[in-house]
């Protein structure tokens, strides 16, 4: 049986800074017609920074849509035009002060893929070293320290909440066989 869908129509709802919102109309793989509604992101990046001691370096952040302050692995969205690995080095600079000298993409996934086509690209960046972070100017962040098997731990009890701070931990922890 064919899955896929097809678009008929396509109608932008929404043009935002970050993102944009459209209305599809579509043709079911049995003929039916049927709405989506899609967020558009130009993609993001998250790091999980480990250093030599096998701590992790997380953000804490009060999160507006949910009205909590989750701790995170640091992220971003891609700027126009901008490569991941770009990102992903400008982000770890920006929210925690650091710069790597050694970089592996763990995996990219979608990260709503229900109604969102925001993809996220998961580093691991080691060989951590201390600079000057410049946050941006609307983002208010507490740096947080900790073993990534406690980080881990955490993930997995509920205490760490956020998506791509619990893949991105447990990548890691895979990944270094922890």
């Amino acid at each position: 049986m064919e899955l896929r869908e097809r678009q008929l129509n396509s109608k932008l709802i929404y043009k935002g800074k970050i993102l944009n919102l459209r209305r599809d109309r579509v043709c079911l793989p049995d003929g039916r017609e049927a709405f989506r509604e899609i967020v558009e992101h130009p993609g993001a990046v998250a790091v999980v920074a480990l250093d030599e001691e096998k701590s992790v370096y997380l953000v804490r952040q009060y999160r507006y849509p949910v009205e909590k302050v989750l701790l995170e692995v640091p992220a971003g969205k891609l700027d126009p035009g901008e490569e991941p690995l770009d990102c992903a080095r400008r982000e770890l600079a920006e929210e925690v002060g650091l710069s790597a000298s050694r970089w592996q993409l763990l995996t990219t996934f979608y990260t709503t893929p229900g109604f969102s086509n925001e993809q996220m690209f998961l580093y691991l960046a080691t060989g951590l070293e201390m600079i000057s972070a410049e946050a941006d100017a609307d983002e208010f962040l507490e740096v947080v320290k900790m073993p990534l098997a406690e980080a881990v731990s955490q993930a997995l009890n509920g205490t760490i909440q956020d998506a791509k701070s619990i893949a991105g931990l447990l990548a890691a922890a895979q990944f270094l066989q922890i």
